[in-house]
């Protein structure tokens, strides 16, 4: 039984070298598709940010990366609000928890409200 299941952990590493990679975003929800607050976790006050197509689960009303869950940032919208958006290196980690229909973009053209972090998931306008 130990054998298989050391087994298993090996190949879940090789065939799937993102199985032990989850982030802290991924298991928070910050970024990812919601229609109600109840689709997101609402610890750290994530609330279904619903003035974005496809929803978009994040923090409305930072003014310092501090009021951001771990993994995310305090960005300046389009809209002059500010929202902890998840922090990126590549669209793909915008988009695990989304549909191709509302993909978020892994953009550095953002106003940071605090510290510049690099990249942040924007989600799509409605």
């Amino acid at each position: 039984m130990k054998f298989l299941i050391s087994a298993l952990a090996l190949a879940c590493l090789v065939v799937f070298p993102s199985c032990g990679d989850e982030t802290e975003a991924d298991r928070l929800g910050i970024g990812a598709q919601c229609t109600t607050n109840a689709d997101c976790l609402e610890d750290d006050g994530q609330v279904c940010l619903q003035q974005f197509k496809g929803g978009y689960c994040g923090v409305s009303g930072c003014t310092v990366d501090a009021d951001c869950p771990s993994t995310s940032a305090c960005v300046t919208h389009d809209d002059n609000v500010n929202y902890c958006f998840r922090t990126c290196s590549s669209k793909s980690e915008c988009n695990a928890n989304r549909d191709a229909a509302n993909e978020s973009n892994c953009s550095g053209s953002i106003t940071w409200a605090d510290t510049d972090a690099g990249k942040a998931c924007v989600p799509p306008s409605n």
